[in-house]
């Protein structure tokens, strides 16, 4: 599972947090409360999932983490919201794009503009913008 880090300049970046019995069980629970769980996985994804919950408390083999953190990306990535994943895909570009023509301009506060509520406030004005308007976002 990955979280927003809490450092201002970083909203961007994702970090990765343990895979434990716990944690798995309850992306397990949320994706099928949510009805994604049989949809979205493969069997051979449900069975590492589900034999992984019954018998490892922690993950510790770098083969099994790596398969277990491409489902649970896969999983992650489909119980996304709509805002979440604009945030992610457009608002996190956008604030900081803007932010690099601020500092070229000579402003020097430029780089604290790329915080959570500005990422969040331009993800919803893209979403809100009507198609014949948009434009490509260039990174």
């Amino acid at each position: 599972m990955s979280h927003i880090r809490g450092n201002i300049r970083n909203h961007c970046v994702a970090i990765q947090t343990p895979l434990t019995r716990k944690k798995l069980a309850e992306m397990k629970r949320k994706a099928v409360r949510r009805g994604i769980w049989f949809t979205t996985l493969s069997r051979a994804e449900r069975a590492c999932i589900d034999l992984t919950v019954k018998v490892v408390d922690r993950v510790r083999s770098l083969l099994l983490a790596k398969i277990l953190t491409a489902v649970v990306k896969k999983l992650s990535e489909t119980m996304e919201n709509k805002i979440t994943r604009s945030m992610r895909q457009v608002g996190c570009k956008l604030a900081l794009k803007i932010s690099r023509i601020a500092q070229t301009w000579g402003n020097s506060n430029a780089t604290e503009w790329v915080d959570l509520k500005f990422i969040r406030y331009l993800a919803i004005i893209e979403m809100n913008t009507p198609v014949a308007y948009t434009t490509r976002i260039a990174a």
